[in-house]
C-alpha cells in the first residue's frame, strides 16, 4: 500500500494544496485564490474563513484527481499546513473568526510601534532578537483587536494564525484548544523568549496583553486533532486523519531550499519577497536599531534565522499585472512581460519603481508606491524591469546588514513562485554580487509539509535527513561585475533620493491621500 501527505501552503494570494508519496513526489496538487480587502488607506484585511474555504476546496481538488488516477485517498496519512506568521484573527469560544484577519501588509499600527519604540527598552532584542516593534508585528495587531474592535472586546477567546485556523476547523477544536508551533510564534514579533519557547509574562506585561488570549505552545509535528466526519465529506478524505500543529511558511520554504546549517540563505522570492541567513541563535550585532531585520525560530529545534523584507515583493508583481497591464489573473502574462524585459539594459533607462504599496517602514513610514522618472518611450517592458529591479535594489541594504555583521553570502538559493524567473534571478545575482540558485524539486513550502507530516506520524525517522535529499540544484546565475558596480551606483544614487530628499514629498502625498471631497 503506498503511503501519501497531504500539504496545504495558505498564503496571502492563495492556498496551495498538494499530496505527495512516501519518495516525496508530487502526485497532485491545487491551489485556490484569496481576496485581498482595503478598507482605509494602510489597512489590509482579509476574511478567516475564506482561507478555510480554500483550503477545503483545494484538498477537495486534490483528492478528486486522486480517484481520476486510480490512487486512494484513504491512503492518505497525515495532514501538515504552514500559513502566514505575520497575521492574526480573534475567534470566539467556538473558534469562529469574529474579527477580520490582518496580516503583515497592514500599517494600522504604525504609530502604536512608534509609541512602543520611544520605550527604549532592551528586552525586546534580548528575549526574542527583535530590537524594535513593527507595525507588521502580531503582537501589535492584537493590542489594536482589543482596543478597537468592539466584536473580540465583548466575546474574544483567543488569537489565532491562518493556519492553525484552518487546521482547528478541519479538527473541530474550539478556543479552549488554541495552539500555535514554535516558529510560528517567533512570528508575533514581541511578547515571548525565542530560545526558551515561551510566552514572556514581562513582555505581556509591558505589552497590555493577557496571556488568556493566547494560544498554547506546540511542536510543529505535534497532533492536535483528527479530521472530522463533517470536513471529511467535504474535502473527500476518509474521518480520523492525524492533523498535525503545522508551521510558518517562511520557517517551511527555508526549510525546503536547505538553509538550516549556519550562514545558509535563501531569497523566499513570495507575495512579501524576503532575504533570510540562517543563524545559531541571537546575534547583537543584528539585533540592534537600523537593521531593520526580523528574528525567528525555525521548524526544526534550535534553528534560527534573521530576514530582511519587502512587504510587497511578489504583491507588486501581481499589482502590476492586474492594474496596469489589465490582465488580472492571467499567470502566462507574467513570461510575456519578462521576454519583453530582457530587451531593456540595466536600469530600466533609469525608471524607478518604489514598491510601497501599502506605505512605508522606519525612517521613511510615509512612503507609497510610485514609478519615477518616466519619459514618452517607457512602456509595459521598462515599467516590468524596473518592478523586478525595485525588490532587488531593497535587497542590497540588506545584503550590507549581513556583510558588515562579517557573514560570508556567496551563495543564495532562490525559493517559491519568483524563482521562476531567469531575468529576476539574473538581477539578483547582479546586484547581490554572489551566485544565486534554484532547486529543482521547487515545491517551496507545500513539499516541505508533507515530509513533516510524515515525520509526525513515524513514517520518516530523520527530518533534516529527508530534506537534505531533495536539495538538487536546478540552475545558477553568476554576477557579472560591470552590472554589479553600475547597481551599486544606481542603489546609492536611489536611496539618498528615497531616504533624504523625497521625505517631505512622502509627507505631503500622505495628507494628499487623506483629503476627501467634501
Amino acid at each position: 500500500m503506498e503511503k501519501y501527505y497531504l500539504g496545504f501552503d495558505a498564503g496571502t494570494q492563495s492556498v496551495k494544496a498538494a499530496v505527495y508519496d512516501s519518495n516525496m513526489q508530487c502526485i497532485t496538487e491545487h491551489s485556490t485564490p484569496t481576496v485581498l480587502r482595503y478598507p482605509h488607506p494602510g489597512w489590509v484585511e482579509m476574511d478567516a474563513d475564506q482561507y478555510v474555504e480554500a483550503a477545503v476546496t483545494s484538498i477537495a481538488a486534490c483528492t478528486k484527481e486522486m480517484r481520476e488516477k486510480g490512487l486512494s485517498p484513504e491512503n492518505i496519512r497525515a495532514i501538515f499546513g504552514d500559513g502566514v506568521i505575520l497575521g492574526i484573527v480573534g475567534v470566539d469560544e467556538d473558534g469562529n473568526a469574529i474579527t477580520p484577519y490582518i496580516n503583515y501588509l497592514d500599517s494600522r499600527t504604525q504609530a502604536d510601534a512608534e509609541e512602543l519604540a520611544a520605550l527604549g527598552l532592551d528586552i525586546w532584542a534580548k528575549e526574542t532578537g527583535n530590537p524594535l516593534p513593527n507595525c507588521m508585528f502580531p503582537a501589535l495587531f492584537a493590542r489594536w483587536f482589543l482596543r478597537n474592535n468592539v466584536e473580540f472586546q465583548k466575546r474574544g477567546k483567543k488569537f489565532l494564525h491562518n493556519a492553525p485556523y484552518i487546521l482547528s476547523h478541519l479538527a473541530g477544536c474550539k478556543a479552549k484548544d488554541a495552539f500555535i508551533d514554535w516558529g510560528t510564534m517567533s512570528g508575533w514579533g514581541l511578547g515571548y523568549k525565542v530560545e526558551k519557547k515561551e510566552w514572556s509574562d514581562e513582555q505581556l506585561e509591558i505589552l497590555g496583553l493577557s496571556k488568556e488570549y493566547l494560544p498554547r505552545i506546540v511542536k510543529p509535528w505535534d497532533i492536535i486533532g483528527h479530521l472530522t466526519e463533517e470536513y471529511a465529506e467535504k474535502t473527500g478524505l476518509p474521518v480520523g486523519i492525524p492533523i498535525c500543529a503545522g508551521a510558518g511558511d517562511t520557517m517551511q520554504s527555508m526549510i525546503g531550499c536547505g538553509v538550516t546549517a549556519v550562514n545558509r540563505a535563501a531569497d523566499v522570492a513570495g507575495t512579501c519577497a524576503m532575504f533570510c541567513i540562517a543563524v545559531d541563535g541571537i546575534k547583537p550585532e543584528l539585533s540592534r536599531p537600523g537593521t531593520d531585520l526580523i528574528f525567528n525560530s525555525g521548524t526544526l529545534e534550535n534553528t534560527y534565522f534573521y530576514w530582511g523584507f519587502i512587504r510587497t515583493g511578489g504583491l507588486a508583481l501581481r499589482w502590476f499585472r492586474d492594474n496596469i497591464c489589465g490582465k488580472e489573473g492571467e499567470g502566462a502574462y507574467f513570461d510575456v512581460l519578462t521576454e519583453r524585459a530582457k530587451q531593456v539594459p540595466a536600469g530600466a533607462n533609469g525608471v524607478l519603481f518604489l514598491p510601497y504599496l501599502t506605505g512605508g517602514f522606519g525612517d521613511i513610514s510615509a512612503a507609497s508606491g510610485c514609478f519615477l522618472n518616466m519619459t514618452m518611450d517607457t512602456d509595459q517592458a521598462v515599467l516590468w524591469r524596473a518592478v523586478l529591479e525595485a525588490i532587488a535594489y531593497d535587497y542590497i541594504g540588506v545584503t550590507d546588514v549581513y556583510r558588515a555583521a562579517g557573514i560570508d553570502l556567496n551563495r543564495i538559493v532562490v525559493t517559491e513562485g519568483g524563482s521562476r524567473s531567469d531575468l529576476w534571478n539574473q538581477i539578483k545575482a547582479d546586484m547581490l554580487n554572489c551566485r544565486v540558485t534554484t532547486l529543482k524539486t521547487a515545491q517551496g513550502a507545500v513539499m516541505t509539509n508533507a515530509a513533516t507530516a510524515a515525520y509526525a506520524i513515524g513514517d520518516i525517522p530523520d527530518l533534516q535527513e529527508a530534506f537534505e535529499a531533495n536539495l538538487i540544484e536546478n540552475k545558477s546565475f553568476v554576477p557579472d561585475p560591470k552590472r554589479t558596480a553600475f547597481y551599486r551606483k544606481v542603489y546609492e544614487r536611489k536611496t539618498k533620493l528615497v531616504r533624504e530628499e523625497m521625505r517631505t514629498a512622502f509627507a505631503a502625498l500622505e495628507e494628499m491621500r487623506h483629503v476627501k471631497e467634501e
